[in-house]
């Protein structure tokens, strides 16, 4: 089997350099780095990790808190931060907290039970026991999508203006009726986004009204239900805005079992773009959140914040973007 020293004498450097390489504990030159990787290739060596984590209390390892099974949004972000991690030589620990305040408790354990040298987690509407255990034991940590609070780490896109955009423009066309399907209260994401619900309300020069904002819960059967409820109003909406894809889904649904259809009936609009919202008919006008992106900048906060323990917390915000198709009544 071959060893560190072997690896040292077929690239023609020491086995500190070696070490600095395989650990990244110090900057290498491009082509010393290139030619002790192609000696680790050709002689088949295999790092120690477990080994080195004994020493250095590290495990080059993360771990990621995040409903991607439950919920397809965050599939997305699952491979910027698996991509992201890989390029920084760490593995990938995964588990799913099903946006259950005492499960994600759970979850958590488990992943510091597995000695991770951080963690990436989007909490639940209820993140108090979670933020509560992590701070306790001092385990760095990326809040991701829903904030926490300025005294963490936390990456997330922007909620407000989009959906503000999203209202002004059916108010363009005319809607006066313009409802919102919101997400599961408690997430900073739902608060967010109903704050920009109303903003665009007022900048249009529109009354809210109470009665058409109803809440989906983020789910499916949620929107539904929540959207049926609003087409039964004796003055029903004639635009809705889902405030995620599930909802969206669900909300269609509703749509399609009253026989309505969008956007000559009801002019539709929504929170998520999904990478076949084209293919629907009508095609689905969208708030597009950089999911990748969030991901990738969540694995560099987190390393960031391993190399500098003591660094001040940071909030990162990323801009969405607005993709007009035909269901909001638009001849694209």
């Amino acid at each position: 089997m071959a060893t560190m020293i072997d690896v040292a004498r077929r690239a023609g450097v020491s086995v500190a350099t070696v070490s600095h390489v395989l650990n990244r504990t110090r900057t290498v030159r491009p082509q010393t780095r290139d030619a002790v990787l192609e000696a680790i290739e050709a002689l088949g060596y295999t790092h120690n990790t477990l080994a080195r984590s004994l020493v250095t209390s590290r495990t080059n390892s993360i771990g990621l808190a995040v409903s991607a099974i439950s919920n397809p949004y965050f599939t997305e972000i699952l491979q910027g931060v698996e991509s992201s991690v890989l390029e920084q030589g760490y593995s990938l620990l995964i588990a799913d907290p099903h946006d259950d305040p005492e499960h994600e408790l759970k979850v958590a354990r488990l992943l510091h039970e597995r000695r991770v040298d951080g963690m990436i987690i989007a909490p639940s509407a209820d993140p108090r026991t979670l933020v509560d255990y992590l701070e306790r034991y001092k385990v760095p940590t990326v809040y991701l999508d829903r904030l926490v609070g300025a005294a963490h780490d936390q990456v997330c896109a922007e909620n407000q203006a989009p959906v503000e955009h999203l209202v002004g423009h059916l108010a363009e066309h005319g809607h006066t009726r313009i409802a919102m399907v919101a997400g599961l209260p408690g997430l900073s994401t739902t608060s967010e986004r109903i704050a920009g619900y109303r903003k665009g309300l007022e900048r249009s020069g529109l009354m809210y009204d109470p009665e058409l904002l109803v809440s989906g819960n983020s789910q499916v059967e949620g929107a539904r239900d929540a959207t049926r409820r609003l087409l039964s109003l004796s003055e029903p909406p004639t635009a809705v805005i889902t405030a995620n894809n599930a909802m969206t889904i669900g909300t269609l649904k509703a749509l399609s079992e009253m026989r309505l259809r969008v956007p000559h009936d009801v002019a539709l609009a929504c929170f998520d773009d999904f990478s076949w919202a084209d293919f629907f008919e009508p095609r689905l006008t969208a708030v597009a959140q950089p999911s990748r992106e969030m991901g990738a900048a969540a694995v560099r906060l987190l390393i960031d914040r391993l190399k500098g323990p003591d660094r001040p917390p940071r909030t990162l915000r990323l801009s969405c973007s607005y993709v007009q198709r035909t269901s909001c009544g638009c001849a694209h």
